[in-house]
């Protein structure tokens, strides 16, 4: 039985009822639109701001008193790391189309409308998927709405204060020749930013999804382990690309991400003893 039959099935044992494969499709089609609805209700609130949002925080990083710059410095200070004090940024940004500023607050609008409204689209999509749990899985994913929402936002700003300050510092600063400035556009830089913010976002909600995956048996705490090695240098080399070239300066990106590595496998553990005590349940019946 593939997932997508077995989802199906418990959805119609529960209190759904006996529902076809349309019907499922259209309820989710209503939970796509009220997520939508929220998106768009958050994104034109962004939009009333947009000006004020552009020049305080999206392009905050590119500002020498940037508030994760001062603090990074005095912290490098504390421990003796000059290199946190990273260097002034020498970047120009430039618009080069005629209706870039116009459609980029539009786009930019939306990116954080759906960051403020993840808390309810997430809250959609659970309202969806359980009934297809049993009750034993829902006593072990009480909460999920709110930890999903703490380990997003936490992705963001993780990735706002700390990954793209050293990202954008480096890039801009770097140079082939002292002949060649670095000069961006808007659209390549707002893209940039909105990539690192939301995928880590994203990276950050790894324990939800192994949560899962590990309930239906998909992923295993034995396979993540054996796999460790191979996700250390992945992240190693992910953190030096994205931080100057010293030590103490990867290790502020690497190691919170390996930490939930690490807590993910725990998860991940937790949920096929869950699992398996589940099944042995149901063979003594």
């Amino acid at each position: 039985m593939s997932l997508l039959d077995r989802f199906l099935k418990n959805r119609n044992n529960s209190e759904t009822g006996e529902m076809s494969f349309i019907d499922h499709i259209e309820e989710l089609r209503w939970h796509i639109i009220r997520s939508m609805i929220a998106i768009l209700v958050a994104s034109i609130v962004v939009f009333i701001y947009a000006e004020w949002i552009y020049e305080h925080i999206i392009t905050g990083p590119i500002h020498t008193d940037f508030i994760s710059y001062r603090w990074l410095c005095q912290f490098g200070h504390f421990m003796g790391v000059q290199s946190l004090c990273l260097d002034e940024i020498n970047l120009t940004l430039q618009n080069t189309e005629v209706s870039g500023q116009f459609l980029l607050s539009f786009s930019s609008s939306f990116t954080m409308g759906f960051i403020a409204a993840f808390p309810y689209v997430f809250w959609e999509f659970w309202k969806f998927l359980k009934p297809a749990l049993k009750p034993a899985e829902l006593k072990h994913a009480r909460g999920i709405v709110l930890w999903s929402s703490i380990l997003f936002f936490f992705g963001v700003v993780f990735g706002y204060l700390i990954l793209v300050p050293f990202t954008i510092n480096f890039f801009a600063n770097y140079q082939l020749s002292p002949d060649i400035k670095n000069i961006f556009t808007i659209k390549n830089y707002y893209q940039s930013v909105s990539d690192m913010v939301l995928g880590m976002g994203i990276v950050f909600e790894l324990p939800v999804v192994v949560f899962f995956l590990s309930r239906v048996g998909i992923l295993t705490p034995k396979l993540m382990r054996n796999y460790r090695r191979y996700a250390i240098v992945i992240l190693i080399f992910l953190s030096q690309i994205i931080t100057p070239p010293d030590w103490f300066s990867w290790l502020i990106v690497f190691v919170p991400v390996y930490l939930l590595y690490e807590g993910s496998i725990r998860i991940s553990a937790r949920a096929e003893r869950d699992r398996m005590q589940r099944q042995k349940e149901l063979m003594t019946l």
